[in-house]
């Protein structure tokens, strides 16, 4: 069975990330994108456009020096515009290590991500990694 192509867009959004191609990337999200980080840390809250989105990633990649990887577990889509896709975190940033499970629920419209909600495994955990 073919996978959904929502899921395929997410996969290929998972992919770009971990070779650090913020065009491709770009090119995967509408303008008007929201990202919503949760936490109380620098780098959590709500990022809106895509260009906030890419900034936020490429800074996510400099403050751990490049050593953050997202591995994807599982792609879940409903062929009604969401898809879950569940991932191992891991990075190193100022002699800490974060490594946790996590998920972001993207929505889509059409063949672009309008809507990510990121979630993680430890909030806590998270604060003190990113602070």
């Amino acid at each position: 069975m073919a996978e959904h192509p929502q899921a395929m867009l997410i996969r290929k959004g998972y992919d770009a990330f971990s070779r650090g191609d913020l065009d491709i990337l770009r090119g995967a999200m509408a303008a008007d994108a929201t990202y919503h980080v949760p936490g109380s840390h620098p780098l959590s809250g709500d990022f809106k456009g895509r260009d906030a989105i890419i900034d936020m990633y490429r800074r996510l990649l400099e403050e751990t020096d490049g050593t953050l990887r997202l591995e994807p577990r599982q792609v879940l889509a409903d062929g009604r515009g969401h898809v879950v896709a569940l991932h191992h975190l891991t990075a190193e940033r100022r002699g800490k290590r974060l490594e946790e499970d996590g998920c972001i629920v993207f929505r889509i419209a059409g063949d672009k991500i309008t809507d990510l909600d990121e979630c993680v495994a430890d909030i806590d955990e998270d604060n003190d990694f990113w602070s």
